[in-house]
């Protein structure tokens, strides 16, 4: 009875190593630079960055204005560059971001957000050849952000599996 159990025992511990040091796994949808889906394993260090949006592009140009902030293009930009300072500070990098929420305000004068601009922002930062790490993103068009002039925030979910290294996280 005792050799049962602790066989038992030793397939659980097997079974449980082996889950912990599972790389986290992301199904692309071919060369898009979004995953369509990202599966963090057991024991993944998780960190969330909060909502974060443009630095001043323009310090000269009205206060609450898109001029101070930039297009959505820079100001993604900007933004994902801020993301990437935060998550230095927790020894991660934009490669080990696995889920992204992006929220746009359509630029003053036009129908809808500028979805293409923060594309071009965005590809600066995955699926590129140093960085090809896709995280699972949701874009949503608001009626508005807290500055006026602000068109983009975005927050993002990162993980490190347990064996992964920095020479993984797409530093």
């Amino acid at each position: 009875m005792l050799r049962i159990i602790m066989g038992v025992a030793s397939i659980a511990l097997a079974s449980a190593a082996g889950a912990e040091t599972q790389g986290i796994k992301r199904v692309g949808t071919g060369p898009f630079p979004i995953a369509a889906s990202v599966e963090v394993p057991p024991g993944s260090r998780l960190t969330y960055v909060s909502g974060t949006v443009p630095d001043v592009a323009d310090p000269n140009a009205p206060e609450r204005s898109v001029q101070r902030f930039g297009d959505t293009q820079a100001q993604t930009r900007s933004v994902l560059a801020k993301i990437a300072t935060q998550l230095r500070q927790h020894g991660l990098g934009m490669g080990d971001v696995v889920m992204m929420r992006v929220f746009l305000v359509a630029p003053p004068g036009t129908a809808q957000m500028d979805f293409a601009g923060m594309m071009r922002g965005y590809s600066a930062f995955f699926g590129t050849k140093e960085q090809s790490n896709r995280p699972a993103r949701s874009t949503m068009e608001v009626a508005g952000l807290v500055d006026p002039g602000w068109l983009v925030e975005i927050e993002v979910t990162a993980a490190r599996a347990p064996e992964a290294g920095a020479a993984a996280s797409g530093k």
